[in-house]
């Protein structure tokens, strides 16, 4: 099951305060916008993301046909068929992917300590 590139989206009090501390982590800003409330940073392959007042939980993230360089590509498994293979193991969806689209969709799964596992699809 290839499940694309991963991040960590970290719900954050205060998006400044806390780009600094990763900063000082080695991470530098790789996508976002800190007026939205919202930053993406990058150290080596790592990706975190910082979400200022947009979610409760820290959130595990896969990104089906992107590299860690939010690069599409070439061959991928589909969001909408990762859905299915995850249906068929019984796995419980909090969101679901509408299975009679292509290309960008998500879902959302708990894992069985209750945090949240999203896949977002942006391509």
């Amino acid at each position: 099951m290839e499940l694309g590139a991963f991040s960590i989206s970290l719900t954050v009090k205060d998006i400044a305060m806390s780009q600094a501390f990763y900063e000082k982590l080695g991470f530098k800003v790789f996508g976002g916008d800190a007026a939205q409330n919202w930053l993406i940073l990058k150290n080596g392959d790592h990706i975190i993301g910082l979400f200022q007042g947009m979610f409760e939980k820290n959130i595990l993230t896969f990104n089906p046909g992107w590299d860690s360089n939010a690069r599409k590509l070439d061959s991928f498994t589909d969001v909408r068929e990762l859905q299915r293979q995850l249906k068929a193991q019984g796995v419980r969806f909090e969101s679901e992917a509408d299975e009679n689209t292509t290309g960008p969709a998500s879902f959302v799964i708990t894992d069985p300590d209750g945090n949240p596992v999203l896949f977002d699809q942006h391509v």
